[in-house]
Parts: structure tokens; C-alpha cells; sequence
């Protein structure tokens, strides 16, 4: 598993019950994971000072209960990005901690480069990983059918000081872009993508995770350059183990570029416990 393990802005405290106690700057929340189905005694005395408690309804969504004085929006740095955080509704924040073992493997693999790279990042939310390639030099395409996330990508890009960077910021359907971008004739060197199990386009358009994720995987290859550096792609859909993912890159993308291969979980440290809290997985295919 690779971890996340650099962070200072970011802890994970402790976990039980369903819940993650996470520290994000100087704000505690305590949001649920169906993760942790261990019941381990909720020692740490942040549990009963948290500043707000995300509880899920039995009818589906939930709502934050505010115990103590909560901003509604404030900043985290990793490293020199600078990320906005936001409660939001279905316990999120803006930003997925466990991620940054992507950027930084990302930031290495463009610098290492020597040479422009240029990213199209699809289902990119809040632009975690478009911000970490502007950093590293690289141009993006930012791609997501959420006008909001999009907004809230261009505000992280700003607050990291990267708002002049070479970067498009679209919102759109990811497999009508693709087949756009195909019929105009430009590529890419580095693909990254986060798919959702299951959502919706800005025209109305239904993804559905395992019935449409290797035919967009297919339809990528149109798009990548003579000379590609890497291309990622992100999970946290249960049934979609790494080995799957990893699986479907060697087949669409090996025959014609060469490179290997390499999947694996990603997690965060559990500050109280010395262990691993599993947050997700991640497939990669790179040029050898």
C-alpha cells in the first residue's frame, strides 16, 4: 500500500465506529467510512471536542451537526498547494487527503520529464491533481460535469498561485470530450482520471462505472501522444479492485506503447494506532 504520509496540515487521528477523526488545519470533524467496521475504545479526547459531526440518515444523504465554532470555508497546505476546504453535503470536504501519493508521484514523473507535458485530468473535481501537474510544469486540461467543482478547482489553482499556469477548465461530459478531442486531432501525454460509480453529464448523460470504464479507457488511447508518460486512474468504487484496473490498462495500452504497469492501494497513516487506514486504489500505466 502507498501511503500518505507527508502531510502537516492534514491528520488522521483515530477511527472507530464508522468514523474517522481527522484534524484539517485547526478544525476537527468527525465524518463516517465504511471502512472502519472495527469498534476499538474512543480514547483520543478530540472525539467529544470536535468542532463538527457528519451523521448519515438511514433514508440516504445526512446532514453536519456543529458542536463547536466552524468556519464554512478555510485553507490547507500540502506542501506549497494550497487547497480551499468546505463542509459539504455527503460528508465531503473538497479534497481526498490519501491522494497526495499521486501528486507527488505525478509532480516526479513531469519534472523528471525534461521536456512540455501536456494532462488532460477527467472526473477532476476539485483539481487536487490538476494543481500538483500545474506545479510541476505541466499544461492541463481540467474536465469535469460539475460547474461547481470546476469553480472550486479555479479557486484551489489561484490559492496555490498557479492561476496564470496553462490550464483549460471545462465542464463536460468526459467521454463526449474524448471522442471530440479525437475527431480534432489533439493528444496528450498524461492521462489521469477518478471515475464515480455512478453519475451524471451537464446535458443529462448516465455513467455507470463497470458497464462504461473500459470503453472510455479505449476511447483514450485516441487521445494520447506518440510519446506518453503515464496514465492514472483513480477508484474508490469497492467492486473495482486495483488488480482490475491494472488489468485493463495492460490490455488497451501495452499493445501499442509498451511501458508497465503497478496497482495498489492508497491510504493514510492512523495517527492514534501506528496503522493504515485504506482509502482507495490507483492503477497506473508509465513509459518505461
Amino acid at each position: 500500500m502507498r501511503t500518505a504520509s507527508d502531510w502537516k496540515d492534514y491528520e488522521l487521528i483515530d477511527t472507530s465506529e464508522g468514523e474517522r477523526l481527522e484534524r484539517w488545519g485547526k478544525v476537527i470533524l468527525i465524518r463516517p467510512d465504511p471502512q472502519v467496521i472495527w469498534n476499538t475504545p474512543k480514547k483520543h479526547p478530540l472525539w467529544n471536542k470536535a468542532n463538527a459531526r457528519y451523521h448519515r440518515s438511514s433514508s440516504g444523504g445526512g446532514k453536519w451537526e456543529v458542536m463547536h465554532k466552524t468556519p464554512s470555508q478555510w485553507s490547507i497546505k500540502y506542501k506549497e498547494l494550497t487547497f480551499n476546504i468546505k463542509p459539504m453535503g455527503f460528508k465531503h470536504t473538497g479534497l481526498f487527503p490519501e491522494q497526495a501519493v499521486n501528486w507527488d508521484w505525478m509532480i516526479e514523473k513531469i519534472k523528471n520529464a525534461q521536456r512540455p507535458v501536456k494532462v488532460l485530468n477527467m472526473f477532476a473535481y476539485t483539481g487536487g491533481a490538476t494543481v500538483a501537474c500545474l506545479s510541476a510544469g505541466a499544461s492541463v486540461c481540467h474536465v469535469d460535469a460539475s460547474k461547481g467543482m470546476v469553480s472550486w478547482a479555479r479557486e484551489n489553482a489561484a490559492a496555490s498561485g498557479l492561476a496564470d499556469k496553462p490550464v483549460r477548465w471545462l465542464v463536460d461530459d468526459c467521454l463526449k470530450f474524448v471522442q471530440r478531442e479525437i475527431r480534432r486531432g489533439n493528444t496528450y501525454d498524461a492521462i489521469i482520471m477518478d471515475p464515480p460509480s455512478y453519475g451524471r453529464g451537464p446535458g443529462g448523460e448516465v455513467w455507470k462505472l463497470e458497464q462504461q470504464i473500459y470503453s472510455l479507457i479505449e476511447q483514450c488511447v485516441g487521445v494520447l501522444s506518440d510519446n506518453p508518460l503515464f496514465f492514472l486512474i483513480n477508484s474508490y468504487t469497492t467492486g473495482l479492485s486495483p488488480s482490475v484496473m491494472e488489468y485493463m490498462l495492460s490490455c488497451i495500452i501495452k499493445p501499442k506503447y509498451k511501458g508497465n504497469t503497478f496497482s495498489d492501494e492508497i491510504g493514510l497513516p492512523v495517527r492514534d494506532t501506528g496503522l493504515i487506514l485504506p482509502c482507495g486504489s490507483s492503477a497506473i500505466w508509465q513509459m518505461d
